[in-house]
Parts: C-alpha cells; sequence; structure tokens
C-alpha cells in the first residue's frame, strides 16, 4: 500500500532560501510542494485556496509574522499542520510560537534528512522540537505557572506515586529520561554515556512506550513534572 503524499505549502520571504528548500523537498519520496509564499499573507490566502497537509512556516518575515499567522493560517486550511522552519533560538518565540498552535518548532541549521523525518512525522500527528530548543522548553515549563508572581522558584515536584509508570524504567533508561529533558539529542546521550547512539535510540523506544508517550517534547515535559532535573 503507497503512503500519502504529503501536500506542502512553503513560507519565507528569502527567495533564495525558500526555492533551495522547495527544490530539496521536491526530490524526496511522498512530498509535494503545492505552492509558495514570500509573506504570511499570501500564505493565508494559498492555504484557503490550496488546502495543504503541512504548512513551512518561517517566523520573522515582512508584515505579520509567522507566529501571528499560525491561528489565521489553521483557521483558513483547518485540516493543515504548521511547522515552524526559523533562525530563531529566541525561547520566547518558542513558547508564542507553540501557544498559538504550532505542531512543531525546528530551526533552518537542520539537515535536510532530519527535516523530511519532521515533516512526516507532524503529518502523523506528532509535535517536532529542534533538539537545540528542548532544552529552553524545559527552562520554560520550569518557570511557568508554578512560579508565583514575584518570581519565585517553582516548588519542588511531589513525589511520583507509586502507580506511576516512571517506576517502570530501569536506573538507565531513568539516566536517558533526565538527559532527554535536559534537552541532549541522542548523539549527546550517546557520548555522555558512553554506549552507541543505536543503543541510545532503542532505549529512548522503550521509555516511551513504558510511558505511553508520543514524543519526546512530551518525554521531557513528564520527567520535569516529575523533579527529574531537581
Amino acid at each position: 500500500m503507497n503512503e500519502p503524499v504529503i501536500r506542502l505549502l512553503v513560507v519565507d520571504d528569502h527567495q533564495l532560501f525558500r526555492r533551495g528548500l522547495m527544490a530539496l523537498l521536491a526530490q524526496e519520496p511522498g512530498f509535494s510542494v503545492v505552492g509558495e509564499a514570500g509573506d504570511a499573507t499570501a500564505a493565508m490566502g494559498l492555504a484557503a485556496r490550496l488546502r495543504p497537509d503541512l504548512v513551512l512556516l518561517d517566523n520573522h518575515m515582512p508584515g505579520v509574522t509567522g507566529i501571528d499567522a499560525v491561528a489565521a493560517l489553521k483557521a483558513a486550511a483547518p485540516q493543515a499542520r504548521v511547522l515552524m522552519l526559523t533562525v530563531s533560538e529566541n525561547e520566547s518565540d518558542l513558547a508564542r510560537g507553540l501557544r498559538a498552535g504550532a505542531d512543531g518548532y525546528l530551526l533552518k541549521t537542520i539537515d535536510t534528512a532530519d527535516l523530511a523525518a519532521s515533516i512526516r512525522r507532524v503529518f502523523e500527528g506528532d509535535s517536532v522540537i529542534s533538539p537545540e530548543m528542548m532544552g529552553k522548553l524545559v527552562g520554560l515549563l520550569r518557570r511557568g505557572p508554578a512560579a508565583d508572581e514575584a518570581g519565585a522558584p517553582a516548588p519542588a515536584p511531589p513525589e511520583p506515586p507509586p502507580s506511576d509508570p516512571i517506576h517502570s524504567l530501569s536506573p538507565r533508561e531513568r539516566e536517558i529520561l533526565r538527559l532527554i529533558a535536559r534537552g541532549d539529542s541522542n548523539k549527546h546521550i550517546a557520548r555522555a554515556l558512553d554506549i552507541a547512539e543505536t543503543t541510545v535510540k532503542i532505549h529512548v523506544q522503550h521509555i516511551l512506550r513504558k510511558l505511553e508517550l508520543s514524543n519526546r517534547v512530551h518525554a521531557a515535559v513528564y520527567a520535569t513534572e516529575r523533579g527529574l532535573l531537581a
């Protein structure tokens, strides 16, 4: 059975980058670039007309920023997923993008193979965050509603109850979960623990299955809420 073709709309104000990205994506099996736009206003019209499956969206563009356009794009094409692809490593942009409804936040330093894999994951309903931004996401979570208005640090989280599936993890899996929550990539985890990257991937799969989580972002949130970084 053939995989569905993912219809993409590419939105970026830098024409050279946009055209290069489109050319790379066109070479990937299962992708069809159905449209391009250089600003958010044009993207909204195209999204309504073309009904793409996924919008690759830059943030810093003239006029309406990408983040401010997320909700309107989803209103124009309700079935579309929106994946931010930006140079911004600003944690405020990350937070605003996710709050606006973006289904992922990737940096433009990502390589083509990882971008293609991320697009497929988002299309299938997952969420993706660049590894470089994971630590900033965790920091935002830790400074979130749990901190009072005076800026006091969040109180220590309670000990997970005996029924919490975190207790099903092995010591090595808990260690890897802690490093995921810190924002480390599989490569960094492998170096830190002096094990093969493929071994890390297997451990991550086991962790997600045991905790009934779908991705690393959820795992990082889960670990932070249970005090693994404390």
